[in-house]
């Protein structure tokens, strides 16, 4: 919400399908492949570097917090997870239940600092694990469909009740006549078009392969990039919540968000539309 410039969300995340561990191919647009291995012992330090090595390059444009903050997060656990012999649908399933028990707090905790912070917290560390259970996959050859599956459900699902919460506190603290309750609304449904457009984009492009954006490598480009999508960046969304409890602060965050993430979809939706409409034009 993985989300964006190609991705909101952080791409990493998902349990990629991929051939066998061990085995060197070709991906889907017929790039070398590196051979995959079974790392599942050795130092901490040792599983953190052999996943930084297996690291799928960013999808170009990857908002910042989730490109430069979050996928290092998630690596780390990805070690730790690997260490204690954890299979990527745990992994997924521990970020799911941080995920619900944060969304259960907006929606019938109280407005107070301590919850905004422990809401931030936990949707935080739920983000993290979402990026590490594509990663332990990655490191122990773990990849498959149905991981990929039950990683895109979830994420599905955690979007739109996340601001559907918000509705419900807000509806519950008072915040019940005017536009206001219209905002979470338009919200969920924009942040879960854009996340389901994303990921459809992202499958027709591996399925109709041509000249298109790739991974964005180092420099002033891909920094700006990252920086300049960062207010539709989950992550930033995640952040916001530390002043959930005070809501002169967190109300006009939440509707400038809403705000950015409307305005990406109006650029983007269109420009990747076009993009596969050419894709299409080129096959025999």
């Amino acid at each position: 919400m993985t989300t964006p410039a190609t991705t909101v969300t952080d791409s990493p995340s998902t349990h990629p399908t991929t051939p066998p561990p061990s085995v060197t191919g070709t991906d889907a647009v017929g790039a070398p492949q590196r051979p995959r291995t079974r790392r599942t012992a050795g130092t901490l330090a040792d599983l953190y570097r052999e996943l930084e090595r297996a690291q799928k390059p960013p999808a170009k444009g990857s908002p910042a917090y989730s490109r430069f903050v979050n996928r290092r997060l998630g690596r780390f656990l990805a070690a730790a997870a690997a260490r204690r012999g954890m299979t990527p649908h745990q992994v997924t399933g521990i970020s799911a239940g941080l995920s619900a028990a944060a969304i259960t707090l907006i929606a019938i905790g109280g407005q107070s600092a301590l919850a905004g912070i422990a809401c931030s917290t936990l949707l935080l560390l739920a983000y993290a694990f979402d990026s590490a259970d594509g990663q332990l996959a990655r490191l122990r050859g773990a990849a498959s469909p149905a991981g990929e599956w039950l990683d895109h459900v979830v994420d599905s699902a955690k979007i739109g009740a996340l601001h559907l919460a918000v509705l419900i506190s807000w509806f519950r603290q008072g915040l019940g006549s005017g536009w206001i309750l219209l905002v979470p609304l338009g919200f969920a449904l924009t942040a879960s078009v854009l996340f389901f457009a994303q990921i459809l984009t992202d499958q027709l492009r591996r399925r109709h392969p041509g000249p298109g954006p790739g991974g964005a490598g180092p420099g002033t480009v891909g920094w700006l990039r990252a920086v300049l999508v960062m207010p539709t960046d989950y992550g930033l969304l995640c952040l916001t919540f530390l002043v959930f409890g005070r809501r002169s602060a967190f109300v006009p965050a939440y509707v400038t968000l809403f705000g950015c993430t409307l305005a990406f979809c109006a650029v983007a939706l269109p420009k990747w539309f076009v993009e596969l409409g050419r894709l299409s034009a080129r096959q025999p």
